[in-house]
């Protein structure tokens, strides 16, 4: 991990949090649903900002509820249609559902049941429905109903909810989760409500939303880096005025759930007659803002993350991917948030690397906050020749020495431009890890230097121009946190 210093108690997370759960499942009766925002593992933003916090930490405390839990995962048939991608493992929703429900599996969670949301018949939504009855799913369909969600009336009735299939579920906590945001999680567990009512079943609703955390200051570096993060669902975060007004207390949620909060309210009295809670923040059963153990190591490392989400925006700009509107929002944030990118240590030795050099280059921050930088060279891409120069100082091997020759990079060279017609001649991340591999047979410095690649793990690198997709993934793949300047690579180097 990064030379960040631990700000987060894992442990005692996963232990207050799963005991806050049971407490609110006995508040209700028979039966309570969970709606799980956000990445039940591989939650790296959440590991990012509260160092300390295991991405899978999520995942862990439902293991401690798993003889009371069942999973519900929720997909809109919307989404299907669109084939919707995840854009941090870059997969369409509908393969996330399986992959998401297999890896539950692996753990001994109980996945009960999938529900396609928005459904009208869509071709694409049947065609998945009948691949997960396959695979021995149960299914449900839930149907997209005009009006929603504030024609309360309309919605708690037959024509309603009532069309909607009534997922069965055998124990206490029903957690339900999605890959990702729009899916139709709430109304699912909402829906839910209505039918157990009907049935005589006491059952209830919480939210698990890791972000903002409702207990930090608004303008906490944590709950701002999260604006950052969905600067593209103009999310933002408000005091509760629900809270506000009936305890006197100051809480932070956000827009979305203040919104819509009347209309909840509106439809816990429907079904029970009261509303249940009175205001967002009671919903909720996030204990995270309890389990930070240094707030000076959390604020620095939600100080990265905002300028990593800025870097992540501008080059989503230059590539027609995001609104410019998104990187106003972050560069606003930043000022609330009193940084510029070059609070970044690896920007500014990337960047300065460049000006020297007039070539391509880039730097990373090792565990110990070593800086290490490279340039484009006849043989290597800047990210290639990154990779080399840190691995050799992680392994204490001098930086002159070659670990792969000339001779062995030329061959692949004149394979990628004479029979493959690529352009750049140059090795490209993925290709100088192969080549240090097959040199690491015969050379020990070599061995020893790829021995070092788990060490890179939470390191930081930024490059002075935008990478091909080959070099992004790698680094993902090592687990590497990359931010390019938004300068497009328009001499091929």
């Amino acid at each position: 991990m990064i030379h960040m210093k631990i700000g987060f108690d894992n442990n005692k997370y996963l232990k207050i949090q799963s005991e806050h759960i049971r407490e609110r499942i006995g508040k209700f009766g028979d039966k309570l649903y969970l709606e799980f925002g956000g990445k039940l593992f591989d939650d790296l933003h959440a590991s990012r900002v509260l160092p300390g916090f295991a991405p899978d930490s999520k995942l862990q405390m439902l293991m401690q509820l798993k003889d009371l839990s069942e999973l519900v995962i929720v997909i809109s048939a919307e989404d299907i249609v669109k084939n919707k991608m995840r854009g941090d493992i870059g997969i369409p929703y509908d393969e996330d559902v399986l992959r998401l429900a297999s890896k539950f599996q692996e753990r001994g969670l109980y996945v009960s049941s999938v529900v396609i949301t928005h459904y009208t018949g869509q071709d694409a939504a049947i065609s998945f429905r009948e691949k997960l009855e396959k695979k021995g799913y149960a299914v449900y369909l839930h149907y997209l109903i005009d009006g929603y969600p504030s024609n309360v009336e309309y919605i708690l009735s037959e024509e309603g909810f009532g069309r909607n299939d009534y997922i069965s579920t055998s124990r206490p906590l029903v957690v339900v989760t999605a890959p990702g945001p729009g899916s139709g999680k709430m109304a699912t567990c909402l829906s839910q409500l209505y039918h157990d009512n009907k049935r005589g079943i006491k059952a209830g609703y919480a939210k698990f939303e890791t972000f903002p955390i409702w207990n930090l200051p608004l303008k906490h570096p944590v709950n701002v880096a999260y604006e950052a993060a969905t600067a593209d669902l103009n999310d933002v975060n408000m005091i509760d005025p629900f809270h506000l007004e009936a305890y006197g207390e100051t809480t932070v949620n956000y827009n979305r759930d203040i919104e819509i909060f009347p209309v909840l309210a509106s439809m816990f009295e429907g079904i029970y007659g009261e509303s249940i809670y009175k205001s967002p923040t009671d919903m909720g059963v996030n204990m995270a803002g309890m389990c930070i153990s240094d707030d000076e190591a959390v604020r620095k490392a939600a100080c990265q993350e905002i300028i990593r989400r800025y870097y992540t925006s501008v080059c989503k700009v230059v590539n027609d991917e995001a609104k410019e509107e998104e990187v106003y929002k972050i560069r606003l944030l930043m000022k609330q948030a009193k940084i510029t990118t070059d609070d970044r240590k690896v920007t500014v030795a990337a960047k300065k690397r460049a000006e020297e050099t007039s070539v391509p280059a880039a730097a990373i921050e090792l565990s110990d906050g070593t800086i290490i930088t490279s340039k484009t060279t006849d043989f290597l891409g800047a990210s290639a020749a990154l990779l080399l120069n840190a691995l050799k100082h992680l392994a204490g091997v001098d930086h002159s020495v070659k670990l792969i020759s000339p001779e062995e990079i030329v061959p692949i060279q004149d394979l990628k431009v004479r029979f493959l017609h690529g352009k750049n001649p140059r090795l490209h991340t993925d290709e100088v890890l192969i080549a240090l591999s097959l040199a690491a047979r015969s050379d020990l410095k070599a061995r020893e230097s790829l021995e070092q690649i788990p060490k890179l793990r939470g390191c930081q690198v930024h490059t002075s121009v935008m990478l091909t997709e080959v070099d992004r993934h790698v680094f993902q793949r090592l687990g590497v946190d990359l931010t390019s300047e938004p300068v497009s690579n328009i001499r091929k180097w």
